[in-house]
């Protein structure tokens, strides 16, 4: 690995090493340029320090204080943002189904939201067709939705756990169609180009945390080697505090702290790449590209609203890859007929570790004492289904600076976010079909768990600079040299899990920067 002074002038900064960091890095790298990537958390050995225990890997989360306001206020950690050589990688569930074309067109659909400014089919699906075989996603040979496959998934479907099974059984019962779902986890030893051999899923279930056996694709065994191997340096505990600038308001350099020691690495271009919570406070901590006072400004959170309930059968919802089974029966649930919401969104089944369920119960329930010890008694017979829906942009759902400092001196962020019309009439269909989902497939005691999941859009990306902070290759309107790698460019949230989409824009924009720099 190569290692550069801070003097040097290196070609760019890379700033987090995430789903929208590492695989613009690598790409960087594998083009030649002098690249350096600052991760405000640490790196870790998989195989010696990820513990098959819920607690022991809290240090993957955020776990900074951040501030959560509105009607329906938004929960940080573990639910949103990770920390760490990887990012939210390192403890994201491996759920990687493509967005549908229409999920980029709510505008031109439903008279909402935002269009995104690229073309699914050129722009975003050949993109999804090299990480589906670069990072070795397991999926169906026969997807019913969307745009056919150019190329069938790598490998086979992960097996389907007890969630995935029963929900399985409800859906047939109700005519509802179901697939094995698409997971960055490998269902066999696969060999990846520039990286070598990785193992395959031992099904212990701990994708909502650190996979010790490298099967789930996070970036730390994925894109940060391939960078690595192409000459990039990482370094880790590198905490990016401001920006030094030019007369022209170019930047310069990058600042940061490093084991309590301020750092400033030169550089002529800025990848900025912390996700929808960090990058726009490090914009406006520092006044930058906000001349039209979009930093901020849309944030949207996808509905994720679970429905649990007890079984009969021996569930074990803690084995095998958390959402085994999806159906996008829903994804316009109104399609011809006069819409009750915009939008729509995909159903999954869903396994669950204990520590998180029961705080979930004592959450949604009100449970506690005797009765939750009771409910907890029933944990191994316990399986759940949730969605994952369009939520919309709101002017009162927004991103700003607190007077709270945090311990390093700099204001905490405080997200403001209440569920429209839309979200709740969102959830309420969703639920009756869940529910019947789970009376079919035979569960007792089902309850429901409000939930929103990922923070979305406080960057986004369009073709003007009176709605947009970045164009559509994520270069910032307001400094040439600055460009931005996350969910937060996103113009809509998708009915999708966002990493998949996250990685095809990380090496869309690294591609058309790189087109830009070589003309």
């Amino acid at each position: 690995m190569k290692t550069y002074a801070t003097n040097d002038v290196v070609d760019a900064v890379v700033i987090g090493t995430g789903a929208g960091g590492a695989p613009l890095l690598a790409r960087l790298a594998q083009a030649g340029l002098r690249v350096v990537a600052l991760e405000a958390g640490s790196e870790k050995d998989p195989t010696k320090d990820y513990a098959t225990d819920e607690r022991a890997q809290e240090f993957l989360f955020w776990n900074d204080e951040r501030l959560s306001a509105g009607d329906n206020p938004l929960a940080f950690g573990s639910n949103n943002s990770g920390t760490g050589v990887g990012g939210s990688t390192l403890h994201y569930t491996a759920y990687t189904p493509r967005a549908q074309p229409d999920d980029m067109l709510m505008r031109t659909e439903f008279g909402v939201a935002a269009n995104w400014p690229v073309d699914y089919h050129t722009d975003i699906e050949p993109y999804y067709d090299e990480l589906e075989h670069f990072l070795g996603i397991s999926g169906p040979s026969d997807y019913p939705w969307g745009p056919k496959r150019k190329r069938n998934y790598p490998l086979p479907p992960l097996p389907l756990n007890g969630a995935a099974q029963l929900m399985q059984r409800g859906c047939a019962q109700l005519g509802i169609r179901t697939s094995p779902a698409a997971n960055a986890a490998l269902s066999g030893r696969y060999y990846q180009e520039g990286i070598g051999w990785r193992e395959a899923c031992t099904n212990r279930g701990f994708c909502q945390a650190g996979c010790s056996v490298g099967a789930k694709a996070s970036m730390d065994v994925t894109f940060i080697p391939l960078a690595r191997a192409h000459g990039a340096e990482i370094r880790p505990d590198a905490f990016v505090t401001t920006f030094d600038r030019d007369s022209q308001g170019r930047i310069t350099a990058v600042v940061y702290v490093q084991n309590g020691q301020t750092y400033r690495q030169k550089c002529t271009t800025v990848f900025l790449c912390a996700g929808a919570v960090e990058t726009p406070r490090l914009l406006l901590i520092n006044e930058l590209a906000n001349s039209n006072g979009q930093v901020g400004r849309n944030v949207m959170a996808h509905p994720g609203l679970q429905i649990w309930g007890e079984f009969d059968e021996d569930v074990r919802p803690y084995k095998g890859i958390p959402g085994g089974l999806i159906s996008e029966d829903t994804h316009r649930p109104f399609a011809g007929k006069s819409a009750d919401f915009a939008g729509g969104y995909l159903l999954q089944s869903i396994g669950v570790m204990p520590v998180t369920y029961v705080k979930q119960m004592a959450r949604g329930r009100g449970l506690w004492g005797q009765a939750l010890i009771d409910a907890m008694s029933r944990y191994n017979h316990v399986a759940g289904i949730n969605i994952l829906g369009d939520g919309l942009p709101y002017d009162h759902n927004y991103l700003e600076l607190s007077d709270e400092l945090d311990a390093r001196g700099l204001p905490k962020p405080r997200v403001y976010h209440t569920d429209g019309e839309n979200e709740k009439k969102m959830n309420a269909h969703a639920e009756k079909i869940m529910r019947d989902i789970w009376s079919a497939a035979g569960a007792k005691n089902v309850w429901a768990f409000p939930r929103a999941a990922h923070i979305i859009g406080t960057c986004r990306m369009g073709h003007s600079p009176d709605e947009a902070v970045v164009n559509a290759n994520g270069q910032s309107f307001d400094i040439p040299n600055l460009y931005i790698s996350d969910n937060s460019t996103f113009p809509s949230s998708l009915s999708v899990n966002p990493a998949l989409t996250i990685m095809a824009l990380a090496l869309r924009t690294a591609d058309k920067f790189l087109m830009m720099r070589n003309k």
